[in-house]
């Protein structure tokens, strides 16, 4: 007999590459603006900005190949970014010792209502409209940071269609991933199973049903997504 008063959800897990082994989601953090020519071309200074932080939903990761275009907008961006998982956590935890939480890595997508989140930044309101929707962020397979090493440096790009949209290296993250873990271990407790999005280069741009988007970071396998 359940002991709760409705069935209760069942975990987000991704899976790991190689192996049948699956990694549970408990929270993801998206950092804003982390790359210098991504904040210039939303219009902000990255030299005048400490780095801010807004929240997906764990059940807004997928991995089904497919991201279904949202209702309520006629405006949705693509971002390309490295995802970061993490096997343990805490609070106040040091640059030089953050990596030795993480897990491993993987490839992803922010997928973003503009339009809605225009409207947000303009009346001052949060930005989860635009972000924190169904399926907004398609996923890799997690890759154990023992086989990958940890990722400072290589290539990210985007295409849409065969087109390059975005293009970029990860050594030119303005806040690097040790820093990331450690500043969010400031203002939360991070814990197992924490994602963290490490933020887009320049190039971010609309998308339509039936664009075929593919996502590469050096080392990691590649994102292949189809809007329908």
């Amino acid at each position: 007999m359940s002991d709760f008063v409705i069935e209760p959800p069942q975990p987000v897990t991704l899976p790991v590459k190689g192996s049948q082994n699956h990694f549970p989601v408990r929270r993801v953090y998206c950092i804003g603006r982390n790359y210098a020519a991504h904040a210039v071309e939303m219009g902000h200074d990255p030299d005048k900005e400490p780095p801010f932080f807004f929240q997906k939903n764990p059940d807004n990761l997928t991995v089904s190949g497919t991201f279904p275009y949202p209702e309520k907008s006629s405006d949705v961006h693509h971002e390309a970014e490295l995802a970061v998982a993490l096997k343990s956590g805490g609070r106040n935890i040091p640059v030089g010792s953050a990596l030795d939480h993480v897990y491993g890595y993987g490839v992803a997508l922010d997928m973003t209502r503009r339009d809605l989140q225009g409207e947000a930044k303009k009346m001052g309101r949060p930005w989860e409209i635009g972000k924190a929707f169904e399926q907004s962020a398609p996923v890799t397979p997690l890759v154990p940071a023992s086989e990958t090493g940890h990722l400072d440096r290589g290539a990210i790009r985007l295409t849409v269609n065969g087109d390059l949209r975005q293009e970029g290296d990860l050594n030119q993250m303005i806040w690097k991933i040790p820093e990331m873990i450690s500043y969010l271990s400031d203002y939360f407790e991070l814990a197992a199973g924490d994602v963290i999005l490490t933020g887009t280069p320049s190039g971010v741009g609309a998308v339509e049903r039936g664009d075929k988007i593919t996502v590469t970071v050096d080392g990691l396998p590649s994102l292949e997504v189809t809007v329908v």
